[in-house]
């Protein structure tokens, strides 16, 4: 190994530190804060450490009659997996479209498609409302699983996948008297598996995340998912930002699980041949 390439593995070293430190400090304050009193945070302001651990925010959360946090956390979970689960499906199933089957305007609807990534997410608000409202779906949970089950990005991450693969095994198949549907279970579905674990990780954790829409569809309380239900959290004239930082933790630990196991997966999902032996 040249000097060159040494200092270069050192200055690639100092900058990655430098983006793990801004990633990490933050969430680390949190978990530091969150077991903090109220009257140490309000007397002290900002400081990292906390004088003395206690666990008086998580028991307030807790035990919160106004805020099921275990209810909107179990919420979550159903919405999460519903999405995940219907998005995988889709995204496969729309990605083996555009990459394997031959109907006319194929390239041109799909270039539309990515063209509608040019425009924010809050310009569809109001028409997805009307339309959730139409089909009676407001305050229910098909309002928030069904309208995400089809992200253009994911599809066109497993559509470039896809495009990895050698067409020689369809036509191996269709000689074998396999049909198109045949093809996707069996050949294409277990060679995309990498990216739709990647899939599935967005697809999760975009719908754990998600504040905004659930806030606009879902009206009752005990329907609440945990990211919109933690606002509740807050008093109506005092905020109390221990129990916040509390909930705000509780509700990072399933992504971050899931994180840690599918992180694997990311890897493979780079190169487009990591599924082919």
């Amino acid at each position: 190994m040249t000097n060159v390439q040494k200092r270069g593995k050192r200055i690639a070293f100092v900058i990655l530190f430098i983006v793990a430190l801004i990633w990490i400090l933050p969430i680390l304050w949190g978990v530091l804060t969150s077991f903090k009193s109220e009257a140490e945070i309000q007397k002290l302001g900002f400081t990292f450490l906390p004088k003395q651990f206690t666990f008086s925010n998580y028991g307030k959360l807790i035990n919160n009659d106004s805020a099921p946090v275990f209810h909107w956390f179990i919420n979550s979970l159903i919405i999460a997996t519903c999405s995940t689960i219907l998005n995988v499906f889709v995204v496969s199933f729309a990605a083996y479209g555009y990459t394997r089957l031959h109907f006319k305007g194929r390239d041109a609807l799909f270039t539309f498609l990515l063209s509608t990534m040019m425009f924010p997410g809050i310009v569809n608000l109001i028409p997805m409302f009307k339309v959730v409202d139409f089909l009676g779906w407001t305050d229910n949970f098909l309002a928030v699983i069904v309208p995400g089950a089809a992200g253009v990005f994911n599809v066109f991450l497993v559509r470039q996948f896809m495009l990895g693969i050698p067409k020689e095994l369809d036509e191996s198949a269709l000689i074998d008297g396999a049909n198109e549907f045949q093809i996707f279970r069996y050949i294409i579905f277990p060679l995309t598996r990498p990216v739709l674990a990647v899939v599935a990780l967005f697809s999760f954790t975009g719908s754990w995340n998600d504040f905004l829409w659930p806030s606009v569809v879902m009206s009752s309380v005990d329907k609440l998912p945990i990211t919109p239900g933690l606002q509740l959290l807050q008093g109506q004239y005092t905020t109390y930002p221990g129990i916040a930082t509390a909930g705000a933790i509780f509700a990072l630990i399933p992504t971050f699980i899931l994180y840690l196991f599918a992180q694997k997966y990311f890897l493979q999902s780079m190169s487009l041949q990591s599924g082919i032996k």
